[in-house]
């Protein structure tokens, strides 16, 4: 195993360097959360791909297709189908909005009275996420090093709250990169083909197991309806997202990468579900489905490409991790923490940024120690995965969809919204369990009837506030000479 060692070793060791790197070019308030809004097709595809494609769907992915066969690919491709979503019909004009947070851009709709109650909702999902990506690095330290799940929670979380407090959306745009390229030759180039032709091809793999692993809806029509709703919803709306596409240079960059990076995303969850079943030929009698992915890399794969691989879950990993921390921090000090202060404005950056640059690296530092401590306390991922987004969709998609599509959707209906969803999907978690359906189900529904009644009982969104709300949405606010300069990649 020395030469894995060394391979995942140097990983770690680059992103920090690149980390280091990335401190120099975030100079500013958009720089540093942002990227100055610049990234180029090539780097929003990639960074885009590598945020959305974390370790639940690549050890997770890999575990549905050992437990259902080809069918498992469904929760990584609704997760593709939702990115698509985003970036054909969303992204253009999300781009336009020239904001950092989904809150800001809840604001400009509604009238600037939506903000402090729904950035609770934000942060708790971009927290729970950012949680269990790090829960993660568990499962891959202990293949690696057979190392204690604490110490393996720290290392791993400290290697991402460091690049990440030291450049912000600079460092993780860079190690996504890098991750991006590591993960496609990891899991795509390397671990698929090899893992097809251990378990013997296609016909040999039919030939051991059961049909329904090679029916398309083999995993259950409600399960793909579940998948989704909190998936492909999730997608629209989550801070770690919006905050990815106000990267682009343009909102043609935001709609053209973005799809590049949703269709990316369909062949990654072919290939884990694949990758899956391949395992359960070779490997029939796991004690549990998520151990498939550490499983066959550890037996199937020879040295040096068995770091890689390994390697590659580790970039996934920490891709969602760095994304998910940075939209945490992001939300928690200007949608929260500002807005109690009394210190929130509308304005973008001007010449006092190095001040915002540095009290948003405080707050990574600070979240990135929440969440290593709440990840340490916990153990259950999926649980933990599923109350995120099911307070994301029961709470906030339908005031943001609605911002965005319905003119006569209004404050109070908005407030009433996030208010209504999100107490149906707790009080229905409680009720039913967490994992079970019905909270998202019924939370959404709730949420729905709330906006619509409340908007059409209440007067209509000032004239004045939905005319400037336009105008952002059409790309005619003016953008500060600080966030107009070199484009990259």
């Amino acid at each position: 195993m020395a030469v894995d060692y060394a391979v995942i070793t140097g990983y770690l060791a680059g992103m920090l360097a690149v980390g280091w790197w990335g401190m120099r070019r975030a100079k500013s308030k958009s720089e540093f959360l942002v990227a100055g809004r610049r990234l180029g097709p090539s780097m929003y595809s990639g960074t885009m791909a590598a945020i959305v494609l974390g370790g639940a769907s690549t050890i997770g992915g890999v575990g549905l297709g050992y437990q259902y066969g080809l069918s498992g690919a469904w929760m990584v491709f609704t997760i593709g189908l939702g990115l698509l979503a985003l970036s054909v019909f969303f992204s253009a004009r999300i781009a336009r909005l020239k904001v950092y947070t989904v809150s800001e851009m809840l604001d400009l709709r509604y009238g600037g009275s939506a903000g402090v109650i729904s950035g609770v909702v934000m942060w708790a999902y971009t927290l729970m996420l950012a949680v269990t990506s790090t829960i993660a690095y568990a499962t891959i330290f202990d293949v690696l090093f057979g190392m204690d799940r604490t110490l393996a929670i720290i290392l791993g979380g400290a290697v991402v709250v460091a690049y990440s407090t030291l450049g912000g959306m600079w460092s993780i745009t860079l190690t996504d990169m890098v991750q991006f390229v590591v993960k496609t030759l990891g899991v795509l180039v390397l671990l698929l083909p090899i893992a097809a032709v251990k378990a013997g091809g296609f016909a040999e793999m039919k030939a051991q197991l059961p049909t329904e692993y090679f029916a398309p809806l083999g995993i259950g029509g409600q399960t793909i309806f579940t998948y989704v709703l909190i998936y492909t919803f999730g997608m629209l709306i989550g801070q770690d997202i919006w905050q990815r596409v106000f990267t682009a240079r343009s909102d043609r960059i935001a709609k053209l990468g973005g799809t590049v990076a949703g269709v990316y995303c369909l062949v990654y969850a072919i290939a884990g579900a694949v990758i899956g079943t391949a395992a359960k030929v070779l490997y029939p009698n796991l004690a549990a489905a998520d151990d498939a992915f550490a499983t066959i890399v550890k037996d199937a794969l020879p040295v040096g490409v068995r770091g890689l691989v390994l390697a590659a879950a580790l970039s996934a990993v920490m891709s969602t991790s760095s994304g998910a921390l940075i939209a945490c921090a992001t939300v928690a000090n200007n949608d929260i923490w500002s807005r109690l202060r009394g210190a929130v404005t509308r304005r973008e950056d001007d010449g006092e940024a190095h001040d915002e640059v540095s009290g948003n690296r405080v707050f990574i530092l600070i979240m990135g120690v929440v969440v290593i401590v709440t990840a340490i306390a916990l153990n259950n991922v999926v649980e933990a995965l599923t109350v995120a987004y099911n307070l994301l969709v029961g709470g906030l998609l339908v005031p943001i969809l609605g911002g965005l599509l319905w003119k006569r959707g209004t404050a109070a209906g908005a407030l009433a919204a996030v208010a209504v969803g999100g107490v149906a999907v707790v009080g229905l978690m409680a009720w039913k369990g967490i994992l079970a359906n019905e909270p998202v189900y019924y939370g959404l529904l709730a949420s729905l009837v709330a906006y619509v009644a409340v908007s059409l009982a209440t007067r209509p969104t000032d004239a004045a506030v939905l005319a400037a709300w336009r105008e952002r949405l059409a790309g005619r606010t003016p953008v500060p000479a600080a966030e107009g300069t070199v484009p990259v990649g």
